[in-house]
């Protein structure tokens, strides 16, 4: 007998007739989310579970899928799944990292270029008329070029949009969950300082990656960087880990780019840093709250909004959800998954 999986909601023509090869499915939805109690239905005989993360697989959804092997989620963060409750009943949690590394490396410098140079502002001038001709001080943006880009969160992403800051000239500081985890301890940041004033400008890490990025505490990166990009997980250490303290140690100068999870960010904090001009811009691809973003984010120039879309290229999704099935089918086939989260 085949192995019966439920996928969520439709994936790409490529990944289903893959899973077709080797599994009998059934699919939740063509488009959108999925409701909860089609979800709780959805697993009860399913040995597979397919899901997006607009899926909130927690301890109910998984109790009800009894016969559940694996939960394969179309994603790399995994903070929708109840990883410890599967895991109690020897159910292999897989994501798909690597494949959307570069769409949203990509996407974050269009957000940095799109604030600098005040792209969208640009467009709503000229299609609401307003362009009569050149002038000197018109849309005066900000240059990158010999400006200092901190990267929150060193893994896959935080470094390929590292390698891309080479091109513009920036110097690169990055903070990894280790620097974050410690950024109240008064020790930590003392030999991140030290780090720092040493002889040598690059880290250990820094130079195994061919990178010329320098390692620095937490703080360190808050106060110093002209932009702070986020590209941590949402756990419960980077819940809010961009605060309402964290604002007040940027320079009003800076901008903040967010293409990892919204609650990484307290939202409220942003508002009123914004309205306070304690920072001078954001780029938001993720809210916290999503779908519902803040009304005063929506008026405001100096803000560039998208809906949630770091990983939306047809090739990328496409990869994406191709992984998501092969880690279903190893599972079911017997093998641990070749993304199964540890």
């Amino acid at each position: 007998m085949r192995p019966q999986v439920f996928v969520t909601r439709q994936l790409p023509a490529p990944a289903m007739n893959r899973l077709a090869e080797v599994c009998d499915y059934k699919v939740g939805v063509e488009q959108g989310a999925l409701s909860r109690d089609a979800l709780l239905a959805g697993v009860r005989n399913a040995d597979g579970l397919v899901c997006l993360l607009t899926d909130t697989v927690d301890r109910e959804v998984i109790c009800a899928g009894t016969r559940l092997r694996v939960i394969a989620n179309v994603a790399v963060g995994h903070n929708n799944i109840d990883v410890g409750a599967a895991r109690q009943r020897g159910i292999y949690v897989t994501n798909t990292p690597d494949v959307l590394t570069d769409s949203t490396a990509n996407l974050t410098w269009a957000l940095i270029l799109a604030l600098t140079r005040r792209i969208v502002e640009a467009d709503a001038f000229i299609r609401a008329g307003k362009f009569t001709g050149w002038d000197f001080d018109m849309l005066l943006g900000s240059s990158i070029t010999g400006k200092t880009l901190g990267i929150v969160g060193y893994g896959r992403i935080g470094k390929a949009v590292a390698r891309r800051a080479t091109g513009f000239g920036m110097q690169v500081i990055y903070c990894g969950r280790d620097d974050i985890a410690f950024r109240d301890d008064p020790h930590h940041n003392s030999i991140m300082l030290a780090r720092q004033s040493s002889t040598s400008p690059l880290s250990q890490s820094a130079r195994l990656d061919g990178l010329a990025a320098r390692r620095v505490s937490f703080n360190q990166l808050i106060e110093t960087a002209d932009i702070i990009t986020l590209h941590v997980p949402l756990a419960a250490a980077t819940q809010h880990l961009i605060d309402r303290n964290a604002f007040a140690r940027m320079k009003p100068t800076a901008y903040l780019i967010n293409t990892a999870r919204g609650p990484v960010v307290d939202e409220a904090a942003m508002v009123e840093a914004l309205q306070q001009k304690r920072i001078a811009g954001a780029g938001l691809d993720v809210y916290e709250r999503e779908p519902e973003i803040s009304p005063p984010l929506l008026a405001m120039n100096n803000v560039v909004l998208l809906p949630h879309v770091g990983s939306a290229t047809l090739e990328t999704r496409t990869a994406m959800a191709l992984l998501a099935i092969e880690n279903t089918i190893e599972a079911l086939s017997g093998r641990t998954p070749r993304c199964a989260i540890k």
